[in-house]
C-alpha cells in the first residue's frame, strides 16, 4: 500500500479515535497504534532461499510451504498514550516503540 494511503488511514483513525492495528510496521510509522506480523527481514531472507533453490533446479511443486517463525511487534507510543491514559506493559514486550 502506498504511503499516502497509509497516512490517510492513520489520520482518519486519529480523527475518530479508532486505534488501528496492522500487520506491517509502515502503518505504525504513518500513525497506526501497533503492528504485529512476520519480521520483514526474515520474510525476505526465506523468500531468497526459495529463489536460490529454484535457480539451482529444484521443482517448485516439491518445495514446502513455510509459515513465518519470527514476528515483530511495533507500537506507536504517541497513539498509545492518546488511546489509553497509561500504556500497558506490552511496551516492554515490543520489538520497537516509535515515539
Amino acid at each position: 500500500m502506498r504511503e499516502l494511503a497509509r497516512t490517510q488511514i492513520a489520520q482518519s483513525a486519529a480523527r475518530y479515535t479508532v486505534p488501528v492495528v496492522a500487520s506491517r510496521r509502515e502503518f505504525v510509522e504513518a500513525g497506526a497504534l501497533l503492528s504485529y506480523g512476520p519480521h520483514p527481514v526474515e520474510r525476505w531472507r526465506r523468500a531468497a532461499l526459495h529463489v536460490d533453490k529454484l535457480l539451482k533446479g529444484a521443482n517448485a511443486a516439491e518445495l514446502p510451504v513455510e509459515q513465518p517463525s519470527t514476528f515483530e511487534l511495533v507500537i506507536n507510543l504517541k497513539v498509545a498514550k492518546s488511546v489509553s491514559r497509561s500504556p500497558s506493559c506490552s511496551l516492554l514486550q515490543a520489538d520497537q516503540v516509535i515515539q
